[in-house]
């Protein structure tokens, strides 16, 4: 019986994944730090487009880069 170990080699899409959510995890710490939970959530709900409106967007292009990369490839 014969077992071959297929290896998927280098991943660019989980890799810039998990870049992305490491940005965007970044900032959102670094602004509850700075400002406090209130004026987050004041920043998330306001009809403006903030730092923590763009990092929510960074955390789902990165989750969709990370399930990009664990598709398979059909060769």
């Amino acid at each position: 019986m014969s077992h071959e170990y297929h290896r998927r080699g280098k991943n660019w899409f989980t890799a810039m994944g998990v870049l992305f959510i490491i940005m965007a995890l970044i900032v959102l710490v670094r602004n509850l730090l700075f400002w406090g939970p209130e004026f987050v959530l004041d920043f998330f709900l306001s009809p403006e487009i903030t730092n923590e409106k763009i990092s929510i967007g960074m955390l789902v292009f990165g989750g969709f880069m990370i399930a990009m990369g664990f598709r398979k490839k059909y060769e």
